[in-house]
Protein backbone atom coordinates (compact mmCIF):
# COMPACT_ATOMS: atom_id res chain seq x y z
CA UNK A 1 0.00 0.00 0.00
CA UNK A 2 1.65 3.56 -1.02
CA UNK A 3 2.70 6.00 1.72
CA UNK A 4 3.36 9.54 2.42
CA UNK A 5 6.80 9.94 1.39
CA UNK A 6 8.65 12.92 3.06
CA UNK A 7 8.20 15.21 -0.22
CA UNK A 8 4.78 14.47 -0.18
CA UNK A 9 4.00 15.48 3.12
CA UNK A 10 6.53 19.14 2.71
CA UNK A 11 4.02 19.34 -0.63
CA UNK A 12 1.24 19.43 1.08
CA UNK A 13 2.70 21.25 4.20
CA UNK A 14 3.24 24.00 1.81
CA UNK A 15 0.15 24.07 -0.08
CA UNK A 16 -1.60 24.18 3.28
CA UNK A 17 0.40 27.25 4.59
CA UNK A 18 1.22 28.94 0.85
CA UNK A 19 -1.86 27.95 -0.64
CA UNK A 20 -5.03 26.27 -1.19
CA UNK A 21 -5.93 22.62 -1.71
CA UNK A 22 -9.06 22.34 -3.68
CA UNK A 23 -11.16 19.43 -4.61
CA UNK A 24 -10.65 17.39 -7.61
CA UNK A 25 -14.16 18.47 -9.11
CA UNK A 26 -13.21 21.70 -8.73
CA UNK A 27 -10.03 21.94 -10.51
CA UNK A 28 -11.89 22.02 -13.91
CA UNK A 29 -13.65 25.90 -13.05
CA UNK A 30 -10.98 26.89 -11.42
CA UNK A 31 -8.27 26.40 -14.10
CA UNK A 32 -11.00 27.82 -16.10
CA UNK A 33 -11.15 31.27 -14.63
CA UNK A 34 -7.26 31.14 -13.94
CA UNK A 35 -7.09 31.08 -17.69
CA UNK A 36 -9.50 33.90 -18.00
CA UNK A 37 -7.63 35.83 -16.28
CA UNK A 38 -4.30 35.24 -18.49
CA UNK A 39 -2.64 32.71 -16.56
CA UNK A 40 -1.09 29.17 -17.13
CA UNK A 41 -2.08 26.38 -14.63
CA UNK A 42 -0.27 23.99 -12.97
CA UNK A 43 -1.72 20.61 -11.80
CA UNK A 44 -0.64 19.07 -8.71
CA UNK A 45 -2.15 16.25 -6.90
CA UNK A 46 -1.68 15.18 -2.35
CA UNK A 47 -2.72 11.90 -2.05
CA UNK A 48 -4.76 11.02 0.71
CA UNK A 49 -2.95 8.18 3.00
CA UNK A 50 -2.26 5.09 1.33
CA UNK A 51 -3.60 6.49 -1.77
CA UNK A 52 -1.98 5.60 -5.09
CA UNK A 53 -1.98 8.66 -7.23
CA UNK A 54 -1.62 8.17 -10.54
CA UNK A 55 -5.71 7.54 -10.77
CA UNK A 56 -6.08 11.06 -9.64
CA UNK A 57 -3.67 12.30 -11.71
CA UNK A 58 -5.21 11.30 -14.96
CA UNK A 59 -8.60 11.96 -13.75
CA UNK A 60 -7.20 15.31 -13.55
CA UNK A 61 -5.68 15.01 -17.09
CA UNK A 62 -9.17 13.81 -18.30
CA UNK A 63 -11.30 16.55 -16.95
CA UNK A 64 -8.68 19.73 -18.62
CA UNK A 65 -8.95 17.75 -21.56
CA UNK A 66 -12.46 17.63 -21.60
CA UNK A 67 -12.90 20.90 -20.99
CA UNK A 68 -9.97 22.16 -23.79
CA UNK A 69 -7.68 23.77 -21.48
CA UNK A 70 -5.02 21.25 -22.38
CA UNK A 71 -2.63 23.27 -23.61
CA UNK A 72 -2.87 25.79 -21.00
CA UNK A 73 -2.17 23.17 -18.13
CA UNK A 74 0.97 21.19 -16.63
CA UNK A 75 0.78 18.35 -15.15
CA UNK A 76 3.71 17.44 -12.23
CA UNK A 77 4.37 14.13 -11.63
CA UNK A 78 6.02 12.97 -8.39
CA UNK A 79 7.84 9.64 -9.52
CA UNK A 80 8.64 8.64 -6.11
CA UNK A 81 4.98 8.07 -5.63
CA UNK A 82 3.33 7.06 -8.87
CA UNK A 83 3.56 3.23 -9.30
CA UNK A 84 4.44 3.80 -13.38
CA UNK A 85 5.42 7.41 -13.75
CA UNK A 86 6.28 7.74 -17.08
CA UNK A 87 2.55 6.08 -18.38
CA UNK A 88 1.04 9.11 -16.19
CA UNK A 89 3.25 11.42 -17.88
CA UNK A 90 2.77 9.54 -21.40
CA UNK A 91 -1.12 10.41 -21.36
CA UNK A 92 -0.66 14.04 -20.28
CA UNK A 93 1.46 14.90 -23.16
CA UNK A 94 -0.61 13.05 -25.57
CA UNK A 95 -3.38 14.55 -23.63
CA UNK A 96 -2.29 18.06 -24.97
CA UNK A 97 -0.75 19.04 -21.54
CA UNK A 98 3.19 19.77 -20.28
CA UNK A 99 4.63 17.57 -17.66
CA UNK A 100 7.21 18.12 -14.92
CA UNK A 101 8.72 15.42 -13.23
CA UNK A 102 9.35 15.73 -9.52
CA UNK A 103 11.23 13.66 -7.22
CA UNK A 104 14.77 12.21 -6.35
CA UNK A 105 16.82 12.98 -9.69
CA UNK A 106 18.04 8.93 -9.71
CA UNK A 107 14.45 8.31 -9.81
CA UNK A 108 13.52 10.99 -12.78
CA UNK A 109 16.08 10.77 -14.58
CA UNK A 110 14.98 6.71 -14.90
CA UNK A 111 11.92 7.58 -16.45
CA UNK A 112 13.06 8.60 -19.59
CA UNK A 113 10.18 10.68 -21.27
CA UNK A 114 10.74 12.58 -23.91
CA UNK A 115 9.22 16.00 -23.72
CA UNK A 116 8.87 16.38 -20.14
CA UNK A 117 10.89 19.10 -17.75
CA UNK A 118 12.33 18.57 -14.60
CA UNK A 119 11.31 20.12 -10.80
CA UNK A 120 14.78 21.44 -9.49
CA UNK A 121 15.06 22.31 -5.54
CA UNK A 122 17.23 25.29 -5.36
CA UNK A 123 19.77 24.43 -2.64
CA UNK A 124 19.41 20.65 -2.72
CA UNK A 125 23.28 19.01 -3.66
CA UNK A 126 24.29 19.34 -7.08
CA UNK A 127 21.07 21.60 -7.55
CA UNK A 128 23.34 24.19 -9.87
CA UNK A 129 24.83 21.55 -11.83
CA UNK A 130 21.75 20.53 -12.75
CA UNK A 131 20.35 23.33 -13.50
CA UNK A 132 22.93 23.66 -15.76
CA UNK A 133 22.61 20.41 -17.29
CA UNK A 134 19.42 19.97 -18.04
CA UNK A 135 18.94 24.36 -18.36
CA UNK A 136 18.55 23.48 -22.50
CA UNK A 137 14.70 22.13 -21.46
CA UNK A 138 12.01 22.94 -19.41
CA UNK A 139 13.07 23.15 -16.21
CA UNK A 140 10.90 24.14 -12.74
CA UNK A 141 13.33 25.84 -10.08
CA UNK A 142 11.29 25.88 -7.15
CA UNK A 143 12.67 26.70 -3.16
CA UNK A 144 14.68 24.21 -1.57
CA UNK A 145 14.67 23.29 2.25
CA UNK A 146 15.88 26.24 4.51
CA UNK A 147 14.69 29.52 4.57
CA UNK A 148 16.86 32.71 4.72
CA UNK A 149 20.01 34.74 2.80
CA UNK A 150 21.16 31.15 2.12
CA UNK A 151 18.08 29.64 0.83
CA UNK A 152 17.67 32.76 -1.41
CA UNK A 153 21.08 33.01 -2.39
CA UNK A 154 21.13 29.11 -3.88
CA UNK A 155 17.87 30.05 -5.84
CA UNK A 156 19.29 32.78 -7.33
CA UNK A 157 22.28 31.24 -8.26
CA UNK A 158 20.53 28.23 -10.16
CA UNK A 159 18.20 31.33 -11.52
CA UNK A 160 20.79 32.56 -13.02
CA UNK A 161 22.41 29.72 -14.47
CA UNK A 162 18.56 28.82 -16.46
CA UNK A 163 18.18 32.35 -17.22
CA UNK A 164 21.56 32.59 -19.43
CA UNK A 165 20.88 28.92 -21.04
CA UNK A 166 18.33 28.71 -23.87
CA UNK A 167 15.88 26.69 -22.20
CA UNK A 168 12.32 27.32 -21.36
CA UNK A 169 12.48 27.61 -17.18
CA UNK A 170 9.68 27.80 -14.61
CA UNK A 171 10.61 30.03 -11.19
CA UNK A 172 8.45 28.92 -8.57
CA UNK A 173 8.60 31.48 -6.34
CA UNK A 174 6.43 33.51 -4.19
CA UNK A 175 8.88 36.46 -2.86
CA UNK A 176 7.98 39.52 -4.08
CA UNK A 177 11.63 40.39 -3.90
CA UNK A 178 12.50 37.32 -5.88
CA UNK A 179 9.87 38.00 -8.40
CA UNK A 180 11.85 41.43 -8.83
CA UNK A 181 15.12 39.52 -9.44
CA UNK A 182 13.78 37.13 -11.95
CA UNK A 183 12.61 39.55 -14.08
CA UNK A 184 16.06 41.63 -13.70
CA UNK A 185 17.49 38.54 -14.95
CA UNK A 186 15.55 37.69 -17.65
CA UNK A 187 15.81 41.60 -18.67
CA UNK A 188 19.60 41.14 -18.73
CA UNK A 189 19.61 38.50 -20.33
CA UNK A 190 17.60 39.15 -23.00
CA UNK A 191 14.49 37.37 -22.61
CA UNK A 192 11.16 37.31 -24.11
CA UNK A 193 8.04 37.17 -21.92
CA UNK A 194 7.15 33.76 -24.11
CA UNK A 195 10.59 31.81 -23.13
CA UNK A 196 9.98 31.76 -19.53
CA UNK A 197 7.40 31.65 -16.90
CA UNK A 198 6.59 32.48 -12.89
CA UNK A 199 5.11 29.79 -11.13
CA UNK A 200 3.15 30.50 -8.52
CA UNK A 201 0.74 28.98 -5.82
CA UNK A 202 -2.77 29.48 -5.90
CA UNK A 203 -4.30 32.26 -3.49
CA UNK A 204 -0.63 34.16 -2.98
CA UNK A 205 0.28 37.28 -4.16
CA UNK A 206 -3.41 37.19 -5.87
CA UNK A 207 -2.91 41.08 -6.61
CA UNK A 208 1.00 40.58 -7.73
CA UNK A 209 -0.38 38.16 -9.98
CA UNK A 210 -2.94 39.94 -11.55
CA UNK A 211 -0.06 42.94 -12.09
CA UNK A 212 2.54 40.54 -13.38
CA UNK A 213 0.05 39.26 -16.26
CA UNK A 214 -0.97 43.17 -17.03
CA UNK A 215 3.05 43.84 -17.20
CA UNK A 216 2.96 40.93 -20.01
CA UNK A 217 4.55 38.22 -18.12
CA UNK A 218 3.96 34.71 -18.07
CA UNK A 219 2.29 33.30 -14.61
CA UNK A 220 1.33 30.19 -14.24
CA UNK A 221 -0.87 29.13 -11.38
CA UNK A 222 0.09 25.87 -9.37
CA UNK A 223 -3.59 24.29 -8.59
CA UNK A 224 -3.28 21.35 -5.82
CA UNK A 225 -6.08 19.10 -5.56
CA UNK A 226 -6.53 16.59 -2.68
CA UNK A 227 -9.43 13.66 -2.40
CA UNK A 228 -10.41 15.39 0.93
CA UNK A 229 -10.91 18.07 -0.30
CA UNK A 230 -11.16 22.08 0.24
CA UNK A 231 -8.72 23.39 2.79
Amino acid sequence: MPVRSGSELRRLLEARLFGRVVRAQDVVSLARSLVDDGCRVGLEHVPAPGEEPAPALLDLVGRVQAADLAPACELTVPVEAVSDARAVGESALDAGLTVVLAGPPAQVDAVHLPGAGVVVPAGEPGAEARCRALAGGHVRLVPGPGRGAAADLAFVRCLNVLMAMEGRPGIAVSDPRLIAIAGERAAWNGRTPDSWELVMPYGVLIHEQRRLVAAGDTVRVTVTSSSGGRS
